[in-house]
């Protein structure tokens, strides 16, 4: 790993510490945040580095922030949700969106379309991996 990654890596750290600070997630969860944050995206860059595809390099990235998360929210007795609606953040597919709502407002719907089905592929990416994580999870608290 070159200085460019860890930079990223603790730029999302950051960015996601910043802005759970201003959506008032409590101070106690605000390391443990940007820890899941930060994890997600070096996963992401490390996925993206081997070649591997990006909708399962984003699958794998949300596995990774999923399961701190619900790991964290265990540790500390506190919702899922503290930790994986922050971490997630990084790896949100907003550039797709800004791209789709472009290329339709200059009138190429061709491009336009091509975003729109990468970015609801990134999107389902992210929804099955948090799925199948707490699935998990699930099952493993059941059998207890």
């Amino acid at each position: 790993m070159n200085l460019g990654m860890w930079m990223q890596v603790l730029g999302a750290f950051l960015a996601v510490v910043s802005l759970a600070t201003v959506l008032n997630v409590p101070k106690r969860y605000l390391v443990y945040d940007g820890i899941a944050a930060a994890a997600g995206w070096l996963v992401y860059l490390l996925a993206m580095n081997h070649g591997i595809a990006e909708t399962t390099t984003m699958f794998l990235a949300t596995v990774a922030i999923a399961l701190l998360s619900h790991l964290f929210a265990r540790m500390f007795k506190a919702p899922v949700t503290v930790f994986l609606i922050p971490g997630i953040l990084p790896i949100v597919p907003g550039v797709g969106m800004y791209r789709i709502m472009y290329y339709l407002v200059i009138g190429n719907s061709e491009v336009a379309t091509r975003y729109l089905s990468q970015t609801l592929q990134l999107a389902g990416m992210i929804a099955l991996a948090i799925f199948t994580v707490d699935s998990v999870f699930r099952l493993l608290n059941g059998k207890k």
